[in-house]
């Protein structure tokens, strides 16, 4: 299904989260990432599987096939890391305890419609990133 990669499950509707995932796209230069909105199928088969309440958490999942999964702040952590450079320096905020930098992402994705605005629809990626996506 994935080749390989690890998987961003991430709110298809959501502006934010779509310049979230055309960032992460610009910066992966290992090919590491593919992508898929929470609410297609396949985002709810994963989110299914894992146990993963969407009705509670409704925004990024990093999803390491064979290993782990993270939500919230601990899967935006460990993707910036991977981007090397200066980006390895996020690494100090995982001495942040879960329940501090949760809190923080909450409030940011409890707010995103209202600061960042909201698609009608899914993102529908162009012809060159359509690789990217799973589904």
């Amino acid at each position: 299904m994935n080749g390989g990669h690890d998987i961003i499950l991430f709110d298809g509707v959501c502006n934010l989260c779509n310049s979230a995932v055309r960032f992460i796209i610009k910066r992966d230069k290992s090919d590491r990432y593919r992508f898929a909105a929470l609410q297609s199928s396949l985002g709810k088969k994963l989110t299914t599987e894992r146990n993963i309440d969407t009705n509670k958490i409704d925004s990024i999942v990093l999803i390491e096939p064979g290993r782990a999964y993270f939500i919230k702040a601990p899967a935006a952590l460990r993707i910036g890391k991977q981007f090397g450079g200066f980006w390895k320096l996020l690494a100090v905020f995982e001495w942040v305890p879960p329940v501090i930098s949760n809190w923080v992402y909450d409030i940011v994705a409890k707010n995103r419609y209202r600061w960042f605005g909201r698609r009608d629809q899914c993102m529908i990626p162009t012809a060159e990133l359509k690789e990217k996506f799973i589904d």
